[in-house]
């Protein structure tokens, strides 16, 4: 279990002063100057040593994606884009970084930008998410008026500018290529990799984008050591994690977890249990709307909330925005309504999923009126498979990876309902 004091947001609840001075009070912005001035490739060593992966959802390693930005300027700027379009249904952890521990994020935006000679950051945010806005514009404007942000900014040598971006509310946006399109004020479309934008990225400037999570834990790893934070959970899954949990557990909540933390242990302690008692666990949908459900007898028995055990289970960690269904739920509804989320969603750019979404959703739509044949699901488990990798973005794979889960884990329901329909529609002649 996390101690308190090893949690680095200390005000994930909104129960203290969310200002620079209950910030400061709290241990933020303490000697950023220093660790500013440990120069870019100290700072980059310690993430890296740290084991720190990104918190959006890829889990890529955060020190070695800063490491890909150019050592040396040929002139053109560099920038540091936080990924604040919290789209995901389920997911709901960054926005309580945004709106109740906003300098946490301010703070490491500027030693993060230092450590990838940034002297420019945006921070990108949901369109929806209008007191978050407020909240972090007004956490901005404190830190320019006490001389943090901007020329020299916290005493340490680097001058440094920081943005709030208003979305529009599209999930794609939250793709990080998609992101730089809509930031220079284009349609939010995802771009063809290569170039990557550590390359040519917003404005074709060299660009790391990360999220806010992966951003907001840096000053307080940079200040306690990459010992440290490595010291939780398992290798290769570490460091201490905003966990999300929604849906039928007794107390929905957000917590800061440390990573591998066994499911019964986070629900049983966070969440005052299953709605009806473990036995009325249905499904779980361990990481946000786009990764696989994983049937209850799986998640009770030693389940691990990390990277590594959930891929093993063919499913995955994401943003760690755990949905819990108990056997009440119509578990093929819920699917087909995370496939109409999707088919909403595409931008339409790629053919695979402008068409496939729209295919797969209303499939999904006779399945759940068991309509369809029973031969029809090994179609639309092939259909997803059409989808999945066949597009310039992940949005194809987070498509087809719910209704995956669900063909792979509740196949048997499926078919019931389609004989029940049918022997109903028999009997009724």
């Amino acid at each position: 279990m996390l101690q308190d004091k090893d949690r680095i947001f200390t005000n994930l609840y909104g129960m203290h002063d969310r200002t620079l001075a209950g910030a400061r009070a709290r241990g933020h912005w303490d000697g950023t100057d220093k660790i500013v001035q440990l120069g870019r490739d100290k700072i980059v060593e310690i993430m890296k040593a740290s084991g720190l992966r990104g918190r959006g959802g890829a889990g890529f390693p955060t020190g070695l994606k800063w490491s890909f930005m150019p050592k040396e300027s040929d002139g053109r700027p560099s920038y540091l884009v936080v990924n604040a379009d919290e789209s995901e249904p389920g997911t709901c952890k960054d926005r309580e970084i945004m709106r109740n521990d906003p300098h946490t994020l301010i703070e490491g935006c500027l030693i993060a930008s230092s450590a990838m000679g940034a002297n420019v950051s945006y921070i990108y945010i949901r369109g929806e998410y209008i007191r978050e806005r407020e909240a972090l514009q007004a956490a901005i404007d404190e830190c320019y008026d006490n001389g943090l942000l901007g020329k020299n900014a916290a005493g340490s040598g680097w001058d440094f500018d920081l943005y709030l971006a208003h979305g529009a509310g599209a999930y794609i946006c939250g793709e990080e290529t998609a992101l730089l399109e809509s930031l220079e004020g284009k349609k939010g479309m995802p771009r063809m990799k290569p170039p990557f934008p550590a390359g040519a990225g917003l404005y074709g400037c060299p660009t790391t984008v990360n999220n806010v999570e992966s951003i907001a834990v840096v000053p307080t790893i940079l200040r306690r050591g990459a010992e440290w934070f490595s010291s939780f959970g398992r290798p290769n899954n570490v460091g201490t994690k905003l966990f999300a949990i929604s849906g039928h557990v007794n107390t929905p909540c957000v917590v800061e977890e440390a990573m591998s933390i066994p499911f019964d242990e986070l629900i049983d302690r966070h969440c005052g249990g299953i709605r009806g008692g473990w036995d009325n666990l249905k499904a779980v949908i361990p990481g946000g709307s786009s990764v696989p459900c994983l049937p209850g007898e799986v998640m009770r028995k030693d389940a691990i909330m990390d990277f590594d055990w959930l891929r093993e289970q063919r499913s995955g960690l994401g943003t760690a925005a755990v949905i819990v269904m108990d056997n009440s739920t119509d578990i093929i509804k819920a699917i087909w309504r995370l496939a109409a989320f999707y088919k909403h969603e595409s931008c339409g750019q790629c053919t695979p999923c402008r068409e496939g979404t729209g295919w797969m959703m209303r499939v999904m739509d006779r399945l759940v009126r068991g309509e369809a044949e029973v031969e029809e699901i090994d179609m639309l488990l092939d259909v997803t498979k059409q989808v999945e990798g066949h597009t310039i973005c992940a949005l194809g794979d987070a498509a087809a990876w719910p209704i995956q889960g669900l063909i792979r884990h509740f196949r048997d329901e499926i078919e019931d309902r389609i004989r029940h329909k049918r022997g109903a529609a028999i009997a009724a002649e």
